[in-house]
């Protein structure tokens, strides 16, 4: 057997085990988990249109034709999430030759994927609340705050990008300067996230935490970076039952901590850890969007798959639940 045949048979068998891997990733979504996912899904969607129609303000001029599509706005929905959970880098294929056929039975009505992208801006709203109110996890008095870039380009083509003109900004993190958005998150000890909120890149990490509404249910420890030390921040959040724990820059003079507070900050990689599934699994970032729309439902969706994650980071903590803040 000569080398180009050898070398021809392992590059095939390469192929073969790429594609039953990515099978075996794709299967692990079972029928009944997206049974069960588009049961929720569907449940809201149908209090939240009952709501919309209760308490939305009626038109005053001509109401407009508008014909409601085949698939609903739960399936919609589920498929977004599907897709950022599935292994797929595509989101056309995914539909095409994943829904389209292989879950057929599950999505009767499947329209075009032209249709399917007009649908997702429908959503938009149905989903964020979806996420706010379904399936965020419960603060347990330990939380851990970071922000994440999402580039929407390279630094090389920001003055010829057009699809976030006006919207995206240049911000530097520790990994350099790039072009986009920033993805502030809160999670607690389980991996589970308690919050989340864009900003345009060049906003301080800060910022949110200075809104009532990003920290609305959050109280106990807050543990964070660098990037959050600030005194007027700290006593803020500190009358609002928040105790800010970050470590000191080489310049800060010393200041007395306790040990418990010292372990949190050595696991503060936690949330690092999240933001790494968030990108690499669930595909939160990427450069190939053609509106700021479906760039919002994208992200939506890939918060949406990590929070039903089956096993989430997380760092074994016994203790016993306390809300009172203790001065060190």
């Amino acid at each position: 057997m000569s080398i180009d045949l050898v070398i021809n048979e392992i590059c095939c068998n390469f192929k073969v085990l790429i594609y039953i891997e990515l099978q075996t990733k794709i299967a692990m979504i079972t029928e009944d988990k997206v049974t069960e996912i588009f049961c929720m899904a569907d449940d809201f969607c149908k209090f939240f249109d009952a709501m919309t129609t209760k308490y939305a303000l009626k038109p005053a001029g001509k109401r407009k034709y508008h014909r409601s599509s085949t698939m609903s706005k739960a399936e919609v929905m589920l498929i977004m999430i599907l897709f950022h959970d599935s292994g797929y880098r595509c989101f056309k294929h995914f539909y095409l030759e994943k829904v389209c056929k292989h879950l057929r039975h599950l999505f009767p009505n499947v329209v075009s994927y032209n249709r399917l992208v007009e649908l997702e801006k429908e959503v938009a709203v149905p989903l964020t609340l979806f996420i706010k109110k379904v399936l965020l996890g419960k603060c347990t008095g330990i939380r851990f705050v970071d922000s994440t870039p999402l580039c929407v380009c390279k630094n090389q083509r920001i003055h010829i990008h057009k699809v976030f003109k006006g919207i995206a900004q240049r911000g530097k993190c520790s990994m350099g300067w790039f072009f986009g958005s920033k993805l502030h998150l809160i999670c607690n000890e389980k991996g589970e996230l308690l919050n989340f909120m864009i900003t345009p890149g060049d906003v301080d990490d800060r910022k949110p935490l200075e809104y009532k509404a990003f920290i609305e249910f959050i109280y106990g420890k807050l543990v964070g970076d660098k990037g959050y030390i600030g005194k007027n921040l700290f006593q803020r959040l500190f009358v609002d039952g928040i105790q800010l724990i970050t470590k000191l820059k080489s310049n800060m003079k010393g200041a007395l901590m306790s040990v418990s507070d010292r372990l949190l900050l050595r696991k503060r990689a936690i949330i690092e850890t999240v933001n790494d599934e968030l990108k690499n699994i669930a595909q939160v970032e990427h450069s190939r969007h053609r509106c700021f729309d479906n760039f919002i439902v994208n992200l939506l969706g890939a918060i949406a798959a990590y929070c039903l994650f089956p096993k989430k980071p997380c760092i074994n903590l016994q203790r016993t639940i306390d809300t009172q803040l203790a001065l060190f």
